[in-house]
């Protein structure tokens, strides 16, 4: 079972053809559309996060459910439900707006990370959320430094410098949890807000060396590369697709590469150490193809199996 932790919210997104001001209410949240993009792949997934019990919580709840996602550890609350207002610039490349004190995904706590078995895969994607969110930031971290054996921890840091205060003292944060987890998955574009003064692949290479079994990088169209805890490096061409916009596109490749590791019984710490170099090539391949798919239909979207 692939656990993955974080925020449900809507996003109210431009629609194509549209008005520049228009905005349309779609289903989002950065670790809500990587549990849907694993349930449409196949691997078994449960949600934990806090759902309002309104007309959007009761639309978030309902298509996690469709799509094979199980419930059973989610939270039901009457705090409405999580806005982000998305932009996209003229490439289609989005950029977000956030509504959450007050609302239903901060009132994720410590008290919410309990009840999954201890072998169970944990994946956090960070967004609304942070590291520094009042509550729900000091959940995650409580829950991403706990010892849990053999069990995967993977985040992905999904850094959203609206919502923090201090990119500096983020990254530094950052740096104290990345060598007690398995997996990383990061986009260079985080890399260079983090770290703005050196390059991004001496980034992942370090991080890789400090503890994670691998260190994935997203380069947008330019593909992916796995940092390996090993020394290789493991890259990966982009696909070409005609782009609608890029909303939800990290997310799908997440998914995509859980659910490749999933299918090659590799999430846990030893799983992720014995796979080999064609291994990892062949798990970036899906997982840059299943962003790919994303990025040709608006809003975050991602594929079913068949469809790769």
């Amino acid at each position: 079972m692939i656990v993955v932790v974080g925020e449900a919210l809507v996003d109210l997104a431009p629609a194509p053809g549209e008005a520049a001001d228009a905005r349309h209410p779609l289903p989002g949240g950065s670790p809500y559309n990587v549990a849907v993009g694993l349930g449409r792949l196949g691997s078994p997934t449960a949600y934990v996060g806090c759902l309002s019990r309104d007309p959007f919580g009761e639309q978030l709840a309902t298509r996690l459910g469709r799509e094979g996602v199980s419930l059973r550890l989610a939270t039901r609350t009457d705090a409405p439900t999580t806005l982000a207002v998305v932009h996209l610039d003229d490439q289609g490349r989005a950029s977000y707006g956030f509504y959450l004190t007050g609302t239903s995904a901060a009132e994720l706590g410590v008290r919410h990370l309990d009840g999954w078995d201890a072998t169970d895969a944990v994946h956090v994607s960070l967004g609304a959320i942070t590291l520094t969110t009042p509550h729900a930031g000091a959940a995650v971290t409580e829950l991403l430094s706990r010892d849990r054996g053999d069990g995967l921890r993977s985040l992905d840091p999904n850094v959203r410098p609206t919502v923090i205060d201090d990119l500096q003292d983020y990254g530094a944060r950052l740096e104290q949890l990345v060598p007690g987890l398995d997996l990383v998955k990061v986009s260079d574009e985080d890399l260079r807000l983090l770290h703005p003064d050196q390059d991004p692949v001496e980034v992942a290479h370090r991080w890789a060396q400090n503890g994670p079994a691998a260190v994935v990088v997203t380069r947008g169209p330019d593909g992916a590369e796995a940092h390996l805890a090993s020394g290789e490096v493991v890259e990966v061409a982009g696909l070409r697709v005609e782009v609608v916009d890029t909303v939800g596109a990290g997310d799908a490749f997440t998914a995509g590469l859980l659910h490749a590791l999933e299918a090659r019984s590799a999430l846990s710490r030893a799983g992720l150490e014995v796979l080999d170099v064609t291994a990892w090539r062949e798990a970036l391949q899906t997982a840059v193809r299943v962003a790919a798919i994303t990025c040709t239909r608006p809003g975050a979207d991602p594929p079913r199996a068949d469809e790769l």
